[in-house]
């Protein structure tokens, strides 16, 4: 690959950290969230998909999606709910807690994060259960546009583990992990935004180790940016998505007939390039008419459209509303207005 297909689509879909806080359990304890839906507008308003992960920096515990079989986390473990589910983190497995209380997530933020979470009688979680075995748990969470596409989540597993062996003692993940507790003892200034940005880091880190992880058969968006000729194709797109292309000259760039080139991208990507090329246009025209003051007709030959009736239509097709109702939604984002 010529191209930084990832970094592409991570900026596209404005992949930003934020909120830290790391719980300090003592046996038995569990700590359950709720699914991601229901808390972003207190964790992220306006975001519109978000992941929480927890990264294992003392002792061992048990990660599970709410009503499915549990994972065991060493020191230096990773876990990602990459999907939003529900989920359960406890000293053993098949644990949970008393209710799930989504006012906890709502409650006024702290004047500076990171912060420790410790509840000894709580609902939503259940810290301090007087053992001695204690496990220091840093969560964490990341937001990201799921529309008008976004084609990484598709790809990605419900649960989503990287073992802190494949990640070595001394890596910069493990150091990250120490330091969230780090800064929520010493409150140095601009903690918080560095905390935010090496989150982003370890995101990329944890796609890194999952795409290398994968095995040869198989399929999904990851899987077809690591094939030799799929990859290339999604770099051209990616590259230029204004270019006129067509699924000869892809095939062309990529090494392969028309005919190969279409049957490889379907078989990883799940679609023919010419649609992936239409939809990743309008992901790029949806940030150009958020983020900047072009004229539709402008967004539109940024994106490889000569007539702007055209780019509407297709922007509809794919985002559900015309481009500038888009736009006027978009204006009105919390995040631009905080």
């Amino acid at each position: 690959m010529s191209g930084d297909t990832l970094s592409d689509l991570l900026r596209a879909v404005r992949l930003h950290g934020a909120v830290f806080y790391y719980i300090d359990g003592a046996p038995p304890w569990v700590a359950e969230a709720p699914h991601a839906r229901e808390i972003i507008p207190a964790i992220m308003p306006g975001a519109e998909h978000m992941i929480e992960f927890h990264g294992i920096v003392k002792g061992s515990c048990w990660a599970a999606i709410t009503g499915e079989p549990p994972v065991r986390l060493e020191a230096g473990d990773v876990v990602l709910f990459p999907q939003g589910d529900p989920h359960v983190m406890s000293s053993a497995p098949g644990m949970r807690a008393p209710s799930v209380d989504t006012s906890v997530y709502f409650s006024p933020r702290p004047p500076q994060l990171p912060y420790a979470l410790s509840m000894r009688d709580g609902t939503t979680a259940c810290l301090d259960g007087g053992g001695g075995d204690h496990a220091t748990v840093v969560c964490g969470f990341l937001g990201l546009d799921a529309r008008p596409f976004n084609p990484l989540l598709a790809a990605l597993p419900r649960v989503l583990r990287v073992p802190g062996s494949t990640l070595g003692p001394d890596s910069w993940v493990t150091t990250f992990l120490r330091a969230v507790v780090a800064e929520s003892n010493s409150r140095r200034p601009g903690g918080e935004a560095v905390l935010e940005r090496m989150s982003e880091m370890l995101f990329v880190e944890v796609l890194r180790r999952h795409v290398d992880s994968l095995p040869p058969e198989q399929t999904g968006w990851l899987a077809g940016m690591r094939d030799p000729t799929v990859g290339r194709a999604l770099s051209l797109i990616h590259e230029k998505p204004a270019e006129a292309w067509t699924l000869e000259r892809l095939g062309e760039g990529a090494g392969l007939s028309r005919s190969s080139l279409h049957e490889r991208f379907v078989h990883f990507i799940g679609q023919p390039p010419m649609q992936y090329l239409t939809q990743w246009r309008m992901q790029v025209a949806a940030g150009l008419l958020r983020d900047t003051n072009a004229k539709v007709m402008e967004v539109a030959l940024d994106v490889g459209y000569e007539s702007e009736a055209a780019f509407s239509r297709a922007f509809k097709r794919v985002a559900g509303v015309s481009p500038g109702a888009w736009r006027k939604g978009k204006r009105t984002d919390p995040r631009r207005t905080a």
